[in-house]
């Protein structure tokens, strides 16, 4: 199956999955999020915009949704509604593949919506993640980074907050069931089993707080996390970057080794072919199953986001 790699210079696409033949498909710039959905192709949520290809990523359509800046993007189990989430943190529905798009205004009607902000805009802040589980298939998870994590019932028109125990600044929610989420923050990596309402710390024990996302295979977790935020990544140890994983539901972790190096943060992961998939912002992606590495090559930029194309290769 091949591989959709989103990074800071847009997209590439391997048709294997080995990166030996990997292509650059989509100069769009900054790609923080590749999704692919069944019968729709991969969408592409970039700083300039959000594209879609369903040809292979042969070639790419610029979407006419009402806001340039896209972070996230995620369709329904069924495929017939698309949500993409952007900065400023607006949400919008696409319910023909993404041909056309409507705002869900309830998503600006949360309480804490003025407390938001992110680092370099203190009265802006973006929807970093969106997720939805086919358990659930009308609960929609949002993370926003700096504002928390919102769970809508409805599809996406209310909205509820699910901030309370959780530190503001979220990168990533994992969406593994219905009501089960770990919420990568920048402040630590936290987990819930009733859909936000409560939210238990995992990193306690850890000197590692930055957390960027998480993956899940096999009743695995795989966290990637820095000792701080990009800020402090400079001197001989870069951002001390490591791996944690837990065997045993969340309840410990333990540091595993990879062939990054504690300068090579994972930025991405995602699940091809049975292996976790990790990309890092020195531009290497590496596999990992059972216990062992295999590096399957690098693309010229930063990896944002990783996904198995929606098409055959």
């Amino acid at each position: 199956m091949a591989l959709v790699i989103g990074t800071r210079e847009g997209v590439f696409r391997s048709a294997d999955g080995s990166l030996g033949d990997a292509e650059w498909v989509l100069d769009a710039g900054d790609t923080p999020r590749v999704r692919a959905v069944p019968d729709h192709g991969v969408f592409a949520a970039t700083r300039t915009g959000l594209y879609r290809s369903t040809d292979e990523e042969s070639t790419w359509e610029r979407l006419e949704i009402p806001r340039e800046e896209v972070f996230s993007v995620v369709a329904s189990p069924d495929g017939e509604s698309v949500l993409a989430g952007t900065h400023p943190a607006h949400l919008y529905r696409s319910a023909d593949g993404g041909e056309s798009w409507e705002e869900l205004e309830g998503f600006q009607d949360l309480p804490s919506r003025e407390e938001w902000y992110t680092p370099r805009h203190r009265n802006e802040a973006h929807i970093r993640s969106l997720g939805v589980h086919p358990g659930a298939p009308d609960r929609v998870v949002a993370g926003v980074e700096v504002g928390g994590v919102h769970v809508s019932e409805d599809g996406g028109e209310t909205w509820n907050e699910r901030r309370d125990g959780l530190h503001d600044d979220v990168h990533h929610v994992l969406v593994r069931g219905p009501e089960e989420y770990v919420a990568s923050c920048g402040g630590g990596l936290y987990a819930t089993t009733d859909a936000g309402r409560s939210w238990r710390r995992l990193d306690s024990d850890l000197d590692h707080r930055y957390f960027r996302e998480a993956v899940a295979q096999d009743g695995r977790l795989y966290a990637a996390a820095a000792r701080g935020p990009p800020g402090t990544w400079s001197g001989e140890s870069g951002a001390d970057a490591a791996i944690f994983e837990s065997i045993d539901d969340n309840n410990t972790f333990d540091s595993i080794a990879y062939p990054g190096g504690p300068e090579e943060f994972v930025l991405a992961w995602t699940v091809l072919d049975g292996r976790v998939l990790a990309g890092t912002s020195g531009g290497r992606v590496f596999a990992r199953e059972s216990d062992d590495w295999e590096t399957l090559g690098e693309v010229p930029a930063t990896v944002r986001s990783l996904t198995a194309s929606a098409t055959p290769a």
